[in-house]
Parts: C-alpha cells; sequence; structure tokens
C-alpha cells in the first residue's frame, strides 16, 4: 500500500503546547525537539474521513505514549488535534521468532501497519544516497574534484 501524500504547515504553537504537556515530554522548552516546518501523513492511503496523522515525539519506553498530530480539512478549513496514544502491538515475524519489525503507528491505527506501507520517493532517495555512497568509496565522487568547486 501507498503511504497518503497528504502534508501540512506544521502548527508550531500548538505543537510545542502539546509538547510541554506531556508528562514524560521534554519538560523546558530548550529540552523540545526540533520540528520540521512541513508534515506528511504517515499512514498508508486512507479515505477522505479518516484524518491524516503524524507522530511528534515518541516517549520513553516507560512512558510508553507517543504523541501524535491529526489533521483533516473540510470547507476549506484545516483542523489540527494532538493525542498521546499507545503505539500500535503489532509486530511481523520474518525469518526468526525472536526478531521482529514493530508498527511504528499508533494503536488502533486504520488500514494498513507501517510495514505494509511504501513510499516511493523515501525508497528513490535512499537508492541515490546509496549509489553515492558507493561511489565516494570507491573514490569516483560525483563528478571528480572539479566538480566540488575546489578554490
Amino acid at each position: 500500500m501507498l503511504q497518503c501524500t497528504a502534508f501540512t504547515e506544521l502548527p508550531e504553537m500548538g505543537a510545542r503546547v502539546a509538547l510541554m504537556g506531556l508528562e514524560d515530554g521534554p519538560g523546558q522548552a530548550a529540552d523540545a525537539p526540533d520540528l520540521d516546518e512541513f508534515l506528511l501523513c504517515e499512514l498508508g492511503e486512507h479515505d477522505q474521513e479518516t484524518e491524516h496523522a503524524v507522530q511528534l515525539w515518541s516517549a520513553t519506553a516507560q512512558a510508553g505514549r507517543d504523541l501524535w498530530m491529526f489533521w483533516s480539512e473540510a470547507a476549506g478549513r484545516r483542523k489540527f488535534r494532538f493525542k498521546e496514544l499507545l503505539p500500535c502491538p503489532a509486530v511481523i515475524h520474518r525469518l526468526s521468532v525472536r526478531d521482529g519489525d514493530a508498527c511504528v503507528l499508533y494503536d488502533r491505527h486504520p488500514a494498513a501497519h507501517s510495514w505494509d506501507v511504501t513510499d516511493p520517493l523515501a525508497d528513490l532517495m535512499a537508492d541515490r544516497i546509496r549509489e553515492e555512497v558507493r561511489r565516494e568509496r570507491e573514490g569516483g565522487g560525483a563528478g571528480g574534484e572539479g566538480a566540488r568547486g575546489g578554490a
């Protein structure tokens, strides 16, 4: 399943207030994480009735809750809400019963688990980065010394 392509500008003040209100959150404003200006929905493709969602903060294992931001659009207006949620308990075991990948979404999320959601753009970017690293290790670089614009 493809990842939802909806994105939104972060309502920074609302996000900061939500972060400071967490029981096991960053505490002081200076300790708060840097948040991206624009956020992409982390869910798989979904209908228009389902809110878009992005994880803003992953709490400590002891706290066991993460801060999620949800948004929807109706009549040209975007509405935001923030909620602390338990992580999804689902784990997929591929080759070993002991080792598995946990779903990184929230408990009772709609649609597919995170391991079934693919982001073709992120995959393409990762492939390009791997190729550049391979070239650098082999000594070829992206275009040799002249391409770096030496002084």
